[in-house]
């Protein structure tokens, strides 16, 4: 791409480096990175002069943007603590009565109420419930993410009532959020610090929240308040007008309001690549101004005028789309390119995108962290650079077809390793969904659905009979999604990549296409010459594009071109494979809250789950009003996420101890949405639905279920063993799968030995189920067969005395870890897996008492976070993602 007179563009690009530089690194690393690039910058100045304009402007925006990233990053700090004369770690549960302003819009979902506030006014009350005894501070403003827990339905009904810009005063207590207590996973936190909160302030009850009108009609919140009126207005007339599931659907196609659209429908869009549809984004605005003018042009309205009143428009369909990055994006380059239009100048594109991103990072830098914001600039510049490349690749298919399939190729080559590294999960059917169903819905379902909002708002049978010839294309494209859904074969798993693959898959596909593209116009260009010269072929080496000549550069382009495909293969190929341990195994204990989940990779890439969490509820049949419209699911949010992450591409085994639901609920979302080759269990069913619907989901899929008990083996390679202990095999032959309650004392019990190192897994097995260990260690009884046709048969080894790690039971409970079970175990560590600050008390002050006493290193998932362990032969490396490398 040729930059040359293209200033904004480098500045832009520099902008964009020096700002992801900044953000990346700090102090002298940064420093050193600085002057390297000036060194780099000058040594091609030296190599090219004419480089030295456009590597002065990269050197300056370089400099200005990582000074100004850095100039804004240090500003961004809380002021409570200087405010309430208080440390952090002090305010950190403070009770606090506080008066500020909504400066959000209110989202109330089942029983709770969650909103932004500028607090300017706040007091320490260390009895609650409004003490006023503590001097107030006022006069700073700080911004909180107050959540409001709601106690009943009369309350639900009373916090819809709250809107962006009233007065507030609250009582509560002050928190920080929480960290990623898994590596790799979502931080909370930092995603709060981007919208510059660093303060959860949680209050029990609306009668903790006063609620008044704000004092002045007009302000900066003013807009955004009537915009929220407007967007919910919007809202309500779409559910009037369409049907459920449609209504919800449209909200998110027409106005981006993506909270009422149904989660499987997302989750089923999400996997095929489609959610850029229900995000507003240069399409929708795209669509927008062609209304405009067409409606302008059948009123006779001129063309400058026409252009002029659209550009005016974008703004408010910005604030009608919940002014995302990408509407922001495209509105930005909206209004230039009709403003280009109006004065008749010659419109570049990536200059008018070079310009709304600048504009952008300049009000607000952190823009730069948003997945939003990076695939939208990112595919509309990789549309504009790599479409005019692959044209002429494609002049062999009829010209309507080959545009399509252009537009939605290069989409989709561009946008795959940002939808890696965020979402871990990449459809082979993707490129035919999108090419299928962007074009349908954005010439068909887009404007229908427009249309039947206009007319709706005008006379609403009139749009809920144009509503119903929408929801005929939806019903289509419903139908379409699940059925490409249904070949989860075609779903790859990948692992995040680095800065660096991504930065060789871009620069390998630009050389590809930049080669074959020139390949391609030689071609043409010799093939139009010889059609002009009817002599060519006489003159013979006269011509001058003589065949002896193109024939060895012919070769040469060949060449270069397959050993840029076979690199870029290899790149794909490098970062989908497993990530290899080089011998190593690798126990991983997952911070689940209060449950347990434990991710077994063994020295030869075998990989298997014991147990994945899971959210238990206590809600009554009448509470129906406190459910969520996407309520928090530890295997949905936590289990899978991590899984795809670390580039599980399956799982060759799920051993669930125990039907309980804080080790069984989480697996319900790996079955969904992980290939699982063997689901093993304790062989009884805990009588609840969730649990029967996981046991019918592996046989719906066709999992070879297995019911282990005590002496059985499962062997996944030859560096690896798992000895199972528990539960003991009932003699009584059995017809039927048995019911029981009380799932504790069943659970699966094992005896991992990889890289000859002992690991004891325990689940929630109680003191009885110890002993009924501990007597058949001790009367040496052997019996064993094998879960599985692939491991060997044989009898288990009795269990040794003398093991390196043990998993305590049942999150620490005192009913669990007796004496005598530690006394014969003699581990050098143990991990306790527990929520933090949990209803139970787990882990109990007397099983901590009782491992520490015995000399075993404690680690507890409430405290450490995730704990990972590194097995080889000489010794098990540990690392905590709150805590040091241990050895």
């Amino acid at each position: 791409m040729n930059v040359k007179g293209r200033p904004l563009i480098v500045g832009t690009a520099g902008w964009l480096a020096g700002s992801s530089l900044a953000c990346a690194f700090s102090d002298a690393r940064l420093l050193f990175i600085w002057m390297g690039l000036t060194l780099l910058l000058a040594a091609a100045v030296q190599l090219r002069r004419k480089l030295l304009r456009s590597m002065l402007i990269a050197w300056i925006a370089v400099t200005l943007s990582g000074a100004y990233w850095l100039w804004h990053d240090a500003r961004n700090v809380t002021f409570l603590p200087e405010a309430l004369a208080a440390a952090a770690d002090e305010l950190n549960g403070m009770p606090l009565h506080a008066e500020g302003v909504i400066v959000s819009s209110v989202d109330v979902d089942g029983d709770r109420a969650d909103f932004q506030a500028e607090l300017r006014k706040a007091s320490r009350s260390p009895e609650g419930h409004g003490s006023r005894g503590v001097p107030s501070s006022e006069g700073f403003r700080e911004r909180v993410m107050v959540q409001v827990k709601l106690l009943s339905k009369e309350q639900q009904d009373e916090a819809r009532k709250w809107q962006r810009g009233d007065r507030i005063k609250l009582d509560g207590t002050l928190e920080l959020p929480g960290n990623a207590r898994n590596f790799g996973a979502f931080d909370y936190a930092a995603y709060l610090r981007t919208q510059h909160i660093h303060w959860l302030f949680k209050t029990k009850g609306s009668e903790q929240v006063r609620v008044s009108p704000p004092v002045s009609p007009w302000s900066a919140v003013t807009i955004f308040r009537w915009n929220d009126h407007a967007r919910s207005g919007l809202g309500d007339k779409l559910g009037q007008i369409f049907r459920e599931p449609h209504a919800g659907y449209m909200k998110g196609l027409l106005i981006g309001m993506q909270d009422d659209i149904d989660p499987v429908t997302y989750t089923q869009f999400s996997q095929l690549g489609l959610t850029h549809i229900l995000a507003i984004s240069g399409m929708h605005v795209a669509v927008f101004v062609a209304s405009l003018l067409y409606i302008f042009s059948l009123f006779k309205i001129t063309r400058e005028k026409a252009l002029l009143m659209a550009m005016l428009l974008i703004p408010l369909y910005v604030l009608l789309s919940g002014v995302s990055p990408s509407v922001v994006r495209a509105g930005i380059m909206g209004m230039i390119g009709l403003y280009a239009a109006r004065k008749g100048w010659l419109k570049d594109g990536l200059n008018v995108l070079a310009a709304a991103a600048l504009a952008m990072m300049l009000w607000n830098p952190y823009y730069l962290l948003s997945v939003s914001f990076q695939l939208s600039f990112l595919v509309t510049a990789g549309l504009m650079v790599y479409v005019p490349l692959m044209s002429p690749l494609l002049r062999f298919l009829p010209k309507r077809i080959a545009g399509a399939v252009n537009v939605t190729l290069v989409a989709q080559l561009v946008s795959f390793p940002l939808t890696i590294y965020y979402f871990n999960q990449f459809s082979l059917l993707s490129f035919a969904a999108n090419f299928v169903l962007v074009p349908f819905i954005t010439f068909l379902t887009l404007p229908l659905g427009a249309a039947a909002l206009l007319f709706g708002w005008i006379w609403l049978p009139a749009g809920r009979a144009l509503g119903r010839v929408a929801e005929l294309t939806s019903d289509w494209t419903f139908r379409l999604v699940r059925w490409l859904n249904g070949f989860p074969q075609f779903v790859t798993i990948w692992k995040s990549p680095s800065f660096m693959w991504i930065a060789a898959y871009f620069v390998l596909m630009y050389l590809f296409l930049f080669i074959a593209n020139r390949q391609t116009g030689r071609r043409e260009a010799r093939q139009a010459e010889n059609a002009d010269d009817e002599t060519a072929e006489l003159e013979g080496k006269g011509s001058s594009l003589d065949p002896d000549d193109a024939a060895p550069n012919k070769r040469k382009t060949r060449a270069a071109l397959a050993g840029i495909m076979l690199a870029f293969l290899f790149l794909i190929y490098w970062e989908y494979r497993p990530t290899s341990l080089h011998g190593a195994g690798l126990v991983q204990f997952l911070d689940v809250g209060q449950g347990d989940s434990i991710l077994i990779t063994t020295p030869e890439g075998r990989n298997i789950l014991v147990d994945g969490g899971g959210t238990v509820s206590f809600r009554k049949p009448e509470d129906g009003w406190k459910d969520r419209k996407n309520p928090f699911e530890v295997g949905a949010k936590v289990v899978v996420p991590l899984l795809k992450q670390r580039g599980i591409h399956r799982l060759d085994a799920v051993i669930v101890t125990h039907g309980d639901q804080d080790h069984a609920g989480g697996l319900q979302a790996v079955l969904d949405q992980i290939p699982v080759k063997a689901f093993l269990f304790n062989g009884t069913l805990s009588g609840t639905k969730s649990f029967d619907k996981l046991i019918g989901t592996a046989l719906e899929r066709r999992i070879p279920v297995y019911a282990v008990h005590q002496g059985m083996k499962l062997k996944p390679d030859k560096h690896t063993e798992l000895a199972f202990i528990s539960p003991m095999l009932d003699g009584a032959e059995q017809e039927e799968v048995p019911v029981e309650k009380s799932q504790n004392h069943l659970s699966v019990a094992f005896v991992l030995t990889m890289n000859e190192r002992k690991l004891l897994f325990t689940g929630d097995m109680d003191q009885a189920a110890e002993e009924d260990v501990l007597g058949w260690a001790g009367s040496g009884v052997q019996a064993a067969s094998d879960p599985r046709s692939s491991g060997d048969a044989g009898g288990a080894d009795r269990p040794g005395e003398g093991i390196d790690v043990i998993k305590i039971a049942h999150h620490g409970s005192k009913s669990s870890t007796g004496e005598e079970w530690l006394r014969h175990w003699r581990p050098k560590a143990a991990v306790i897996s527990a929520g933090v600050n949990n209803l139970y008390g787990h882990p109990h002050a007397d099983v901590v008492r009782r491992i520490e006493r015995d000399g075993a290193r404690l680690f507890r998932t409430d405290q450490n976070g995730e704990v990972q362990m590194r097995i080889r032969a000489e010794g098990i490396q540990i690392r905590s993602k709150f805590g040091p490398f241990r050895q």
